[in-house]
């Protein structure tokens, strides 16, 4: 299979995981009979400071044309002082809304031998963690009207709108049962359906297209408890569909039990297959240049844009299996070091990781 992925390479420490996740690629597609096309692309600092923007138009175009997109982190202390609509995440604001991407999945998985670094109890943890927050991107009250108006009393009022229609919350559903579909067979709708409108509407819509899916198992959950459930029994849950701002929040609870940030992939997707894969941290600007930044996050990431946008599973399986046997061997970077382990450097690990393929 031949397939164009864009690749954005990001600020400061960005580079170093791109280059090590490119590597896993390389090596895909040797094993699988494969062809990846890289096409540089210029987003956040790097375009800034090539362009004065932080997305031009014909870098955007770039994604648009490519099967996929591969991004690292954006953003640092050198563009911090330039003015909202210059500043590096303004790109990434752009890039979504130029690919069309109302859906992000964030995975929760704890690897088991990063289990002590879990904030849990160990006996929740050896439960298990491994589930998938899948977030509505676009809609919601991040995207509705915001204002702030002075009363007759001269007290000001702020106001924001929580808009969401049927079709935005269908297709968000529909990403959901799917993502389900290819894992465990669990949804779980979650809202605050007892005080909000848009919440009995998102139920409204989840029940009708639950009629469609009778092969997953369908439940529904308030956004409170289920920020308690997350951290009683995160094992009861396979995947969270749920609105922009609920998933926002839930989503940053739900990597905090993982034990380590620099582990963990992400994606957002639109209508079809292109999509934008990227890891949830930022562009560590503090250990840029060191080899110190831990490239396993933006590697998974890889495999997600794998399995999720080009449909291969087992190269997928591949690179998650190579990353559990590189822990297996207490291999680890600085970020998730404990007692008894080698510390590598990012391109270290990379080989790590290389070499279990």
């Amino acid at each position: 299979m031949e397939k164009n992925i864009a690749v954005i390479w990001g600020d400061c420490a960005s580079p170093e995981i791109v280059r090590q996740a490119l590597r896993v690629l390389d090596k895909v597609a040797e094993k699988f009979g494969h062809t990846f096309h890289y096409i540089d692309t210029a987003m956040g600092g790097e375009a800034i400071d090539k362009y004065g923007d932080p997305l031009p138009q014909h870098e955007l175009d770039k994604c648009l044309a490519a099967d996929s997109v591969l991004l690292g982190a954006v953003g640092g202390p050198k563009w911090e002082g330039l003015p909202g609509a210059q500043r590096p995440e303004k790109g990434l604001l752009r890039l979504r809304a130029g690919m069309g991407l109302y859906s992000n999945s964030r995975p929760a998985k704890i690897w088991p031998q990063l289990a002590p670094a879990s904030p849990l109890k160990p006996e929740i943890v050896a439960k298990g963690i491994d589930f998938i927050i899948v977030r509505e991107l676009t809609g919601g009250v991040y995207f509705g009207e915001h204002r702030t108006d002075t009363l007759p009393s001269g007290e000001k009022q702020a106001v924001d709108i929580m808009p969401y229609t049927e079709h935005e919350i269908e297709r968000i559903g529909r990403i959901g049962f799917e993502t389900a579909r290819k894992r465990r067979k669990k949804l779980c709708c979650v809202d605050k359906a007892n005080v909000l409108d848009t919440s009995r509407l998102w139920r409204a819509v989840m029940h009708r297209l639950k009629d469609e899916y009778p092969d997953v198992a369908y439940s529904e959950m308030f956004v409170d408890n289920c920020a308690m459930q997350i951290v009683k029994d995160p094992a009861q849950f396979d995947v969270i569909v749920t609105e922009n701002m609920f998933g926002d929040i839930l989503s940053d609870e739900a990597s905090m039990i993982t034990g380590s940030i620099g582990m963990i992939p992400s994606s957002s997707l639109g209508d079809g297959t292109r999509g934008l894969y990227e890891p949830i941290h930022g562009s560590a600007p503090d250990i840029a240049g060191q080899d110190k930044v831990n490239p396993t996050a933006c590697i998974l990431s890889a495999a997600m844009m794998l399995r999720y946008s080009f449909g291969m599973a087992a190269e997928a399986d591949c690179i998650e299996a190579a990353v559990g046997k590189v822990l297996d061997k207490s291999l680890r970077t600085a970020d998730n070091m404990s007692e008894g382990c080698t510390c590598l450097g990012c391109a270290a690990m990379g080989d790590a990781i290389l070499a279990e393929m």
